[in-house]
Order: C-alpha cells, then structure tokens, then sequence
C-alpha cells in the first residue's frame, strides 16, 4: 500500500484535499482534516502515509468520536440501501460483495443479524465486504454476535481503516 496517490496531498489546497479525501471515512470528514493538519512537505504523498495519517486521527480521538464513527456506517443490506441512501462508495461495495442479489430469505437474515447486532452493540456491524461475498459476510455476521462489546468496539474500527485503506488504494489506480 505504498503507491503514490494520483493526486499529490503535497502540491495542493486544503479544499481540494477535503473534497478529494473528505469522504474516505464515511460521513467523517474531521479524520481527513486532522490528517490535513499534520501535513508537512510530502509525507502524505503515499497512499500507506496518508492511511496512517488517517488512522491516527482516529486512534488520537476520544471515544465518543470513534462511536460516532462507528455509527455513520450503513447497514449492510439494510434499509439504506434499499432506499439507495448509500455513499456510492458504500454502494459500490456492498455491490462488489453480491449484496444487492441477496435471495428473500438472506435478506431477512442480514434484517434480523442487524438489529440484534446493534441491540447487543449499540452500533451497526461493520466488515470490509471486498474479497467477501454474502454468504461470508453471514457467516461473520453471525460468529461476531458472540463476542464482547469492547471485542466489536476494536473490531469494527479495524474494519473501517480496512475500508478506508480500500478506498484510498482505489484513488491511486
């Protein structure tokens, strides 16, 4: 993940840089800002630099931020994307990951694993849905429902930097 990013963070303005990279974390803009004020010279020029920068922000913030964060995802095939309320990249994803062909009754499932995930949890289940399709997201879905909220807690943010490296790897093609 060390590629260089088509667009230099170097060599341009902090508008552009939001409006390039705002979205990376969903509907969290703040992360991609304070990765912004962390620049110097051209040591967010890398894709793995800029992920890091990223993931730091997250890291550094308080708790509440990182719920916050947790809680701007969307649930997977959930009402959301029934309704294609989703960021096209979540809908891209979620796509890519055949979750748009559910049949009715892996539908129902993902409806119910949903609301008991987020009645254990207190926010929704996130996983990086690239290289998986919806028979492993279940299977997931399903063995993660075991685990402590301070287990999900890590978890969940470990999955979205997945997501976010995703997304940042994908601006550099």
């Amino acid at each position: 993940m060390s590629a260089l990013l088509k667009i230099r963070p170097s060599q341009i303005e902090k508008d552009v840089f939001m409006a390039t990279y705002g979205g990376i974390y969903e509907h969290s803009p703040w992360i991609a800002d304070a990765a912004w004020q962390k620049k110097v010279g051209s040591n967010l020029d890398t894709v793995a630099a800029l992920h890091g920068a990223m993931r730091t922000a997250v890291e550094d913030a308080e708790e509440g931020s990182k719920l916050r964060l947790i809680c701007a995802h969307p649930d997977l095939a959930g009402k959301a994307a029934v309704r294609g309320d989703l960021t096209s990249e979540s809908r891209s994803e979620q796509k890519g990951a055949g979750l748009d062909a559910c049949t009715p009754d892996e539908f129902a499932e993902f409806q119910t694993l949903n609301k008991a995930y987020k009645q254990k949890f207190g926010f929704p289940f996130i996983i990086a849905v690239k290289g998986h399709d919806r028979h492993s997201i279940l299977a997931a879905f399903r063995a993660r429902l075991n685990n402590d909220r301070a287990r999900e807690f890590e978890t969940a943010l470990n999955q979205i930097h997945k997501i976010a490296g995703f997304r940042l790897a994908d601006l550099s093609l």
